[in-house]
C-alpha cells in the first residue's frame, strides 16, 4: 500500500499536549513579575501558538526591552514549573507511533523552543516517536513558523528523508501559513486553540485522532 505522504511535520502545543494550563499559568506569573495587567483567562489562551515574543509585542503590547525582561521570567519558569502542567490529546500517542512505525519520516515542527519541548516529548515517553525535533532557536532568532517549517525540512533532508510528499499536521493559522510558504499542506485538528477561521488554506480538517490516522493512511 503507497502511503499519501512520504514525510510528516507535527505541532505541540495544540495537536499533541493540551499544554495550555502551564503557559497560560506562568504567562500570569510573568505579567505579575513586570507589572502588566493579566489578560483574562479566553485572552491568555490567544498566546498558546504563536512566537512568544510575537505574541508579547501584538497581543500585551510590550516594547522590545519588556518582551525581553518577560521572556527571561517566563522561560525560568516555565521549565521550572510549567512543561508538565500538560495532558496529551486522546489517541495521539497512538497516531506518533503508528507514523513511527510506517515508512514516513517525521519532524517536530514547533515554535516553542526545543528544549521545553523535548522535555515534554520525553515527559510523555513520546520523543522516541519522531526522527527530528524541531522548533525554535533558544535565542528566537528562529520562531516564526515558516522558518521552523524550513528547519524541520533541511534536517529530515539531511537524514536522507523522501520530501516529495511532506504533510504539516497543526491548530493555528500560523502552521498553515508556515508549511504553506514551503509548498507544505496542512491537516488541520479541530482540538487544539485554533478558532474555525484559522484553518483555512488548510488541505484537510480532522475533528479526531482516529480521522487524522486515516487521513495519513495508518
Amino acid at each position: 500500500m503507497t502511503l499519501p505522504y512520504t514525510a510528516v511535520l507535527c505541532d505541540l502545543d495544540g495537536t499533541i499536549l493540551d499544554s495550555a494550563p502551564g503557559i497560560t499559568a506562568t504567562l500570569a506569573y510573568t505579567f505579575e513579575r513586570i507589572g502588566v495587567p493579566v489578560p483574562s483567562p479566553s485572552g491568555l489562551l490567544e498566546y498558546v501558538g504563536p512566537p512568544i515574543l510575537d505574541a508579547f509585542r501584538d497581543l500585551a503590547g510590550l516594547t522590545p526591552e519588556q518582551s525581553a525582561e518577560a521572556l527571561e521570567i517566563y522561560r525560568a519558569r516555565y521549565l521550572d514549573q510549567g512543561t508538565t502542567d500538560s495532558r496529551v490529546y486522546s489517541g495521539m500517542p497512538e497516531v506518533l507511533r503508528a507514523i513511527r512505525d510506517s515508512p514516513m519520516r517525521m519532524s517536530l515542527a514547533t515554535s516553542k523552543p526545543e528544549l521545553p519541548a523535548t522535555l515534554m516529548l520525553e515527559h510523555f515517553v513520546l520523543a522516541g516517536c519522531f526522527d527530528v525535533i524541531t522548533g525554535a532557536s533558544a535565542d528566537e532568532t528562529r520562531s516564526a513558523k515558516a522558518d521552523v517549517v524550513a528547519e524541520a525540512l533541511r534536517r529530515l533532508r539531511d537524514l536522507g528523508a523522501d520530501l516529495e510528499r511532506v504533510v504539516m499536521i497543526g491548530d493555528r493559522i500560523h502552521d498553515v501559513e508556515g508549511a504553506a510558504a514551503h509548498g507544505v499542506p496542512t491537516i488541520f485538528v479541530e482540538w487544539g486553540y485554533g478558532s474555525p477561521a484559522e484553518s483555512a488554506g488548510a488541505s484537510l480538517i480532522v475533528s479526531s485522532a482516529e480521522e487524522l490516522r486515516e487521513a495519513l493512511g495508518l
